[in-house]
This record gives C-alpha cells, sequence and structure tokens, in this order.
C-alpha cells in the first residue's frame, strides 16, 4: 500500500480516450499526473504535462507511482512488462487487454510474480447506472433475477465514415463488436449476476466498408439457470440525448420486479404485478465519459493504495472475461453452445 500524500501518475497514450484519462486523474483528490507519453508527442504536448515519445524515458525520469497505459492492445504486454520493471505501486492497462489471450496470462502472471496490481481499465462495471442496479439487486427490490437484456444502440456505425472522425482504426478490426465494445457487457454481466458458465453467439458484419462484426446477438448461461441477453447494433440509435451516454438500454427482470435502464443515465424500478414505475436513480449530467466512470475506476485505484476496499478487475480476475470473450467468437463460428474456457478446443483464432 502507498502512504504517501500524492501518488504521481503517469499516462501513455494522448489519443481519443486517452484524454478521459488525463483529465480524470486531474479530478482526484491524491493523485497528481506528472508525464504523458504518446507516439505523436504533439499530442502528448497537448495534454500540457511533461511529454515523452518513448515510454522507457518517461519510466525512468517520471519515477511514478501509477503507470497508466491507453495505448492499443498490440503495445499492452511490453509496456506492461517495462512497467512492472520501473517498480510502481500499481499498473493500470485499457481494454481490449492485451493482444492475444496469451499475452493477457502472461502479463497478468507478471504482476502476480511481483507482487504488484495491474488492473485492467474496464470501467462500464464503475458506470452510476450499473452501481445503482447492483445495490438494488443485492437489497432484494426485483427478487430473484431470472434475465438481463442490453441493447446496444450506439448509431454511429452507418456509411462509409464510420468510426472514422473518433476512432478510425475501428474501421480495420477483425474482432470489432465483441471484442471492442461488448467486452463491456461481457464484465458488466459477470458484476450483476456472476460468471457465465456457456455463451451462444450469432455475430454479422453489417457495414462494408469495416473489417470485422459490428452487430449481433450473444446468449449467456449462468450456473443458476439466469440468463443474460447482449442485442447490439452499432447502425440503429435509442432514445437519447446522447447516445454515448448509456450506449444503449437495459432491463434486469426477476420474481419481483424489473429494473429499466433508459439512454439518460436513469434507472427504474416496476415491482411484480405493479404499474407503477418507481425512481432508483435520476438522470445527471455527469462529467467525463459514461456518467464519470472513468475516473470512477481511476479514484477506486487510488484508494485501494491508500489502504480502501480491494481492487475489482485485477488481471488475473479479468482473464475470465478474455475466456469468455474466446468462447464467443468460437461459438459464432461453431452455431453453438460454448462452454466459458473450452474456446481453445474449438480451435479458435
Amino acid at each position: 500500500m502507498a502512504n504517501m500524500e500524492e501518488l504521481r501518475v503517469v499516462v501513455a497514450g494522448a489519443g481519443y480516450f486517452g484524454q478521459f484519462h488525463h483529465d480524470a486523474w486531474k479530478r482526484i483528490e491524491g493523485a497528481r499526473p506528472v508525464a504523458a507519453m504518446d507516439r505523436d508527442v504533439c499530442r502528448a504536448k497537448a495534454t500540457g504535462l511533461p511529454a515523452y515519445g518513448n515510454f522507457d524515458a518517461m519510466l525512468d525520469e517520471a519515477r511514478p507511482d501509477i503507470v497508466d497505459i491507453v495505448t492499443p492492445p498490440e503495445t499492452h504486454f511490453a509496456y506492461i512488462r517495462r512497467a512492472l520493471e520501473a517498480r510502481p505501486c500499481a499498473v493500470v492497462c485499457q481494454k481490449p487487454f492485451c493482444a492475444n489471450p496469451e499475452e493477457a496470462k502472461k502479463a497478468a502472471e507478471l504482476g502476480r510474480v511481483a507482487g504488484i496490481p495491474v488492473v485492467v481499465h474496464e470501467n462500464f462495471r464503475f458506470q452510476p447506472w450499473y452501481r445503482a442496479i447492483r445495490k438494488a439487486i443485492e437489497a432484494g427490490l426485483v427478487g430473484q433475477v431470472h434475465q438481463m437484456a442490453f441493447r446496444l444502440r450506439p448509431g454511429d456505425g452507418q456509411g462509409e465514415r464510420a468510426y472514422l472522425d473518433r476512432q478510425p482504426y475501428f474501421q480495420k478490426m477483425p474482432r470489432f463488436l465483441v471484442r471492442e465494445t461488448g467486452v463491456h457487457w461481457i464484465d458488466t454481466f459477470r458484476f450483476l449476476m456472476g460468471e457465465p458458465e456457456a455463451v451462444f453467439a450469432d455475430l454479422r458484419r453489417m457495414n462494408p466498408a469495416i473489417a470485422g462484426e459490428d452487430a449481433g446477438h450473444i446468449l449467456f448461461r449462468f450456473a443458476n439457470g439466469a440468463r443474460a441477453l447482449f442485442d447490439g447494433n452499432r447502425h440503429l440509435d435509442h432514445a437519447a440525448r446522447n447516445p454515448r451516454c448509456t450506449m444503449g438500454e437495459a432491463l434486469v427482470e426477476g420474481t419481483d420486479g424489473a429494473l429499466s435502464l433508459a439512454g439518460d443515465g436513469s434507472v427504474s424500478l416496476r415491482r411484480f404485478g405493479s404499474m407503477e414505475v418507481e425512481s432508483v436513480l435520476s438522470p445527471s449530467d455527469w462529467n467525463g465519459f459514461g456518467g464519470d466512470c472513468v475516473r470512477a475506476l481511476q479514484a477506486h485505484v487510488v484508494a485501494f493504495l491508500r489502504g480502501g476496499e480491494p481492487l475489482e478487475n485485477v488481471a488475473e480476475d479479468y482473464l475470465k472475461v478474455v475466456a469468455t470473450e474466446e468462447a464467443v467468437y468460437a461459438s459464432a463460428e461453431a452455431g453453438r453452445w460454448i462452454a466459458v474456457g473450452d474456446a481453445a478446443k474449438e480451435g479458435a483464432c
């Protein structure tokens, strides 16, 4: 655990999503951003921090307590390995986590051996609406949960210029909907319902301008018999002034009632047999991205280092998300249920 007054933070990556990390660190008490690195050093300079174009040089000179990695997956393993050699208090790494499952496992093992937590920046479970839904479930407001569904509808996937203005590399990802976006709900379903034991997936590519799938349905089966459905289509939208706030709508149904998530981030409860709707979480003008979930996760890491609650999404635990993602793609290829952990047996690539 760290006892210093301020934790020194360095951030590798100053691209589109890196801006949310940089903004969040500036607003977290007890943390002080001290350097930024990007292969395009001009983007690093734009953060207003001491700027580097080289990861090693930043580590050597900045002496960080927290290393935050917001770079493409193919860089993750090398950066994590090098960061651990610098002996920070923690390493934080964005998703998708590493280039492949083998690298993800090696990265998790390196952190375990070093005794330094490697935390995957899987932030959707930190969105205020999912925290509120979990609290409502734990309080028994919906009874025994039978099923949950999320409808991904960001409305940003149509036409030849889809994603080019924000994250152009989306167009070239051979695995897109699940690896880049759906993985958020793999983890969120785990957070709300426990570990899935098997998946069934039907994936499809709607936009010929991109390389990977951009629509599909994934059914998750849990040991207690519950089901969760991810229904994703990046071409379609939902009722929201900002479609990127929640990215879609959710419904959690149990024996005593149902919880609904709307596009404005509000959560409502309808009790079983009733027509009345109660507010569980009101909409708000949250800072940052997705209900300020980036700040919430990073503040969670800082709180842990100061002796707070146990860490969520440590790399060793996050390997379950990686295994589930592999099972999803194996299921889509095989056209049948695949047990989580059995993807390698199916010859999934």
